[in-house]
């Protein structure tokens, strides 16, 4: 096959990606939702349906997840006619299993094509979302740096730091989807440059004399020698112009990390260095953070996250023409999701009925699912990446005392 053929294959694009215009023409979706389309358009058929979206189970028994994707599937939803009505948790919502996450009323033969779309906008934003913000929780206060880019296709970048930045990552790594977020992109040096200049203390001189000021000093310190070694040279040499050192140690080296960076912070501290702070990555996740917290000042989270296990939500009918019916092991019928506004305990109720007493905390129910869509437009402006993160981290912090009240 000829170089030509194969670009007339890939219609000229040089990445396996779709286009918008096929995500929106609905080109992306499983054959057989094309085929039910074909056959109800034989029969004559085209009944208003509402569909909701749910987890029954999250990975790990993971006890609760964070919404992400919402903004994508509304600017895919509001591009489907004005027969179309969405609700919605806010993006950055922490929901249970079996709280339907999304609902969407209308023709069937309106939407139907695109289940496999937006299956795909919630899951995978949501699963790295999730675990975003079970690092963050893990860590206890200190700052987590998304660095998983490098572990996905490229064209998946700024979806994936935005997902670990609402989930609640302080900062991510790459160009692109920093500038989306409206940061400054986080890092400094690869094992790269102390390679080509010769050594940790040489490219940390290098970087100090080059790169703007603004940026914190944090060099690698494990790249040939023994981390203590390195982290003593390279600060002997830049002094209190020294943020930080960062360990990338390798598995197949690292021994027991948590030693590693206890002698490397006792000998920082001996010689006058305290003010150098401990960053950490490679192969971190949320068990690791947790073992090796007492010592780390910061992390660099990137597999853990960029490779997060997918939310395993379904799209099911629940109505058809106004009457309950679902599958087997479904709940038929609209519903809504009560959260309590103080201690984030929740409930499942059908559409049109009161949640009754949540909790003992006294707190209001407020319902969750919110309006979307109406008539094919957006019913108000979508928060940003910013607030979103916000909110995400004021749940994180009531989770937290709930179970510090719990263990009390």
């Amino acid at each position: 096959m000829t170089r030509r053929s194969q670009q007339k294959l890939t219609d000229d694009r040089l990445f396996h990606i779709a286009s918008d215009a096929e995500i929106i023409g609905g080109a992306v979706t499983d054959v057989y939702f094309t085929r039910t389309l074909q056959v109800l358009s034989a029969k004559r058929i085209a009944k208003p349906v509402a569909v909701e979206v749910a987890v029954k189970r999250l990975p790990g028994d993971w006890p609760w997840g964070v919404l992400a994707g919402v903004e994508e599937c509304a600017a895919l939803l509001s591009r489907l006619g004005r027969r179309i009505n969405v609700w919605a948790m806010p993006e950055g919502t922490v929901f249970r299993p079996d709280e339907p996450v999304l609902v969407v009323e209308g023709i069937y033969n309106d939407f139907g094509a695109y289940e496999t779309a937006i299956l795909g906008l919630l899951c995978q934003a949501s699963g790295m979302a999730t675990r975003a913000a079970r690092c963050k929780r893990a860590a206890a206060g200190r700052p987590v740096i998304s660095f998983g880019a490098r572990r996905a296709h490229p064209a998946l970048a700024p979806m994936i730091e935005r997902s670990a930045y609402i989930g609640g990552c302080d900062g991510v790594s790459v160009v692109a989807g920093a500038r989306r977020l409206g940061l400054e992109p986080v890092g400094t040096m690869p094992h790269a440059l102390i390679l080509l200049l010769g050594g940790s203390v040489e490219a940390a001189q290098a970087f100090d004399q080059v790169i703007d000021r603004r940026v914190n000093r944090v060099v690698l310190v494990d790249t040939f020698s023994d981390e203590k070694v390195e982290a003593l040279r390279v600060a002997e040499t830049l002094g209190r112009r020294l943020y930080g050192v960062r360990l990338d140690t390798p598995a197949s080296r690292r021994g027991d990390f948590l030693r590693i960076l206890q002698e490397v912070r006792w000998e920082l501290d001996l010689r006058g260095f305290s003010h150098v702070k401990l960053f950490v990555s490679g192969g971190i996740d949320e068990d690791e953070i947790l073992r090796i917290n007492s010592v780390v000042d910061a992390y660099g989270v990137g597999t853990a996250i960029s490779s997060a296990p997918v939310l395993d939500f379904a799209l099911d009918i629940v109505e058809i023409e106004g009457k309950p019916i679902a599958k087997r092991g479904k709940l038929s019928g609209r519903k809504q999701v009560w959260r309590c506004a103080k201690c984030l305990s929740s409930r499942v109720t059908p559409l049109r009925q009161a949640p009754g007493r949540l909790c003992r905390c006294g707190g209001r129910p407020e319902p969750l699912l919110q309006p979307l869509i109406v008539n094919g437009r957006l019913s108000a402006s979508l928060p940003s990446p910013h607030h979103i993160r916000t909110r995400v981290l004021e749940q994180l912090h009531r989770l937290n005392a709930q179970s510090a009240s719990r263990e009390a």
